[in-house]
């Protein structure tokens, strides 16, 4: 999925040249030539992933769109375009609120790795929020990352439960976020500023299940060295969530409904119980139904836990929230392993919403997290991912340096760049030379229109009236 530049200036040309930039490397390109149009397009809803704001505009000026986006709550990178290079004029656009300047016309590889740029410092923002949110309880529905139906569902069943201290169970296959839906849930209770403790009951050693869940006193049994509280007591006031509940033995289970019926817990050793306040969360990727015909799980146990059920799906059945979720996967990745990937290309997310994912939005999170380590291009390409294409990544050449002018006009046709003569011979019309010679300088010098109109020999705002009078198209010329 590409970012989108929205590119705020009231001068066309420059708007123009920057699209053709951007989109040779694969960005998606809004426009807007005013303050107004552009707060109105985000106002609306309008992508914009980094925003490039001219500073000098009739109208609004730049500094004031910043300002007002600021006050908005549009927090997207801007970078600020500014004719004069003046410290005190950078120095307000970046109190007001942008992260990056350039003096224009600036080259295409200044503007390409100020956007790169932007686009981590945003990534690494939201990174340090989401954490923020998780280990603060802050974490809720709105954070879940999807909108298909089944997430819809599955957000305002949770959103219902999570007023309430019901005893929730989260059904689901490995894989599908349990856990994730179970955060949720607690961020959005009355609990959300208390513990949240996750236990998965699966993984806990068959001798040691009764004193992590429930806790012990000094010197109650070999190897007891010291008190321990339990998870039932660390989550006191807050959320206790059991992933794999029905993995728990049978005799823990008895204890485990005495605790949700008495809110009490009998630590090992302990000379009485003691009363807990917590609210339980339980998930399971079982037929708890089947387990307890099986006399694997308690009956009673399971119509406790059993209050409301909550259906967790499958990733194969909500296969349009897949390139929401590799967005935020990218997003996240680039933060840990220092990247730079901007999205995935659109026929790699294709494949990937085709494929079924068995181990759903778990084995996705791997898969998107082999293919930024391992990346080269700057969007996600399907050899990326050949568990699921079945493609091997093409052997790398090492890369090639921009071209210069001189390499690039070796690269023409022998005979003149600009043809003087027409097909019978005679001149061409001086007007039509100078067109031709304006997109050769154009293109000759990477859209550097500054170098351009040096070479020229004029000034850069004749070149710049010259482009529009000529109707010369820059992404052509670029």
């Amino acid at each position: 999925m590409a970012k989108t530049v929205l590119v705020v200036d009231d001068d066309p040309t420059q708007r123009r040249l920057i699209q053709a930039v951007l989109e040779r490397e694969g960005f998606g390109v809004a426009q807007a030539e005013g303050g107004h149009e552009a707060l109105a397009r985000l106002q609306s809803g309008g992508a914009a992933d980094v925003i490039i704001l001219d500073l000098s505009m009739p109208g609004m000026s730049g500094m004031e769109t910043i300002k007002e986006m600021r006050a908005r709550g549009f927090m997207a990178p801007v970078i600020v375009l500014t004719a004069t290079g003046g410290v005190e004029v950078v120095v307000k656009a970046m109190q007001a609120g942008a992260q990056d300047f350039f003096i224009k016309p600036a080259s295409p590889e200044r503007i390409i790795v100020s956007i790169r740029n932007a686009l981590q410092m945003g990534d690494l923002s939201a990174e340090v929020q989401r954490l923020k949110k998780v280990t603060g309880g802050q974490f809720s529905f709105d954070d879940l990352v999807g909108d298909s139906q089944a997430m819809v569902q599955v957000k305002r069943m949770g959103e219902r439960a999570a007023r309430s201290t019901i005893p929730v169970l989260i059904l689901g296959e490995s894989g599908v976020g349990k856990e994730v839906i179970a955060r949720a849930m607690h961020g959005a209770s009355e609990r959300a500023a208390k513990p949240f403790v996750a236990v998965n009951c699966g993984a806990l050693p068959e001798n040691l299940v009764e004193s992590i869940l429930f806790g012990h006193e000094k010197g109650s049994f070999t190897g007891a060295l010291d008190k321990h509280l339990g998870k039932f007591q660390e989550a006191n006031g807050g959320t206790l969530f059991l992933d794999e509940v029905g993995e728990l033995p049978l005799d823990i289970q008895v204890k485990l409904l005495r605790a949700l019926q008495e809110s009490e817990i009998d630590p090992i050793g302990a000379k009485r119980a003691v009363k807990v306040d917590v609210r339980i969360i339980s998930a399971t990727n079982r037929d708890l139904h089947q387990a307890v015909k099986e006399g694997a799980f308690r009956e009673d146990l399971f119509y406790r836990l059993n209050v409301f059920p909550l259906e967790a799906p499958p990733l194969r059945e909500r296969r349009e929230d897949v390139p929401a979720l590799v967005s935020h996967f990218i997003q996240r990745f680039n933060v840990e392993e220092g990247k730079r990937v901007m999205g995935a290309a659109a026929e790699t997310l294709q494949m990937l919403e085709a494929f079924d994912w068995p181990g759903n939005v778990r084995q996705l999170e791997n898969a998107v997290y082999r293919a930024i380590v391992l990346a080269e291009a700057p969007y996600l390409q399907p050899y990326d991912f050949p568990a699921v294409s079945g493609l091997k990544p093409p052997i790398s050449d090492t890369p090639r340096p921009p071209e210069t002018a001189e390499q690039i006009l070796a690269s023409l046709p022998k005979e003149a760049p600009v043809r003087v003569l027409d097909d019978r011979g005679h001149l061409r019309k001086l007007e039509d030379i100078e067109h031709d010679l304006i997109e050769l300088a154009i293109q000759l010098y990477s859209g550097h229109m500054s170098e351009v109109a040096r070479r020229l020999g004029i000034g850069r705002s004749t070149l710049y009236r010259k482009v529009r009078e000529q109707g010369i198209d820059m992404e052509e010329a670029v």
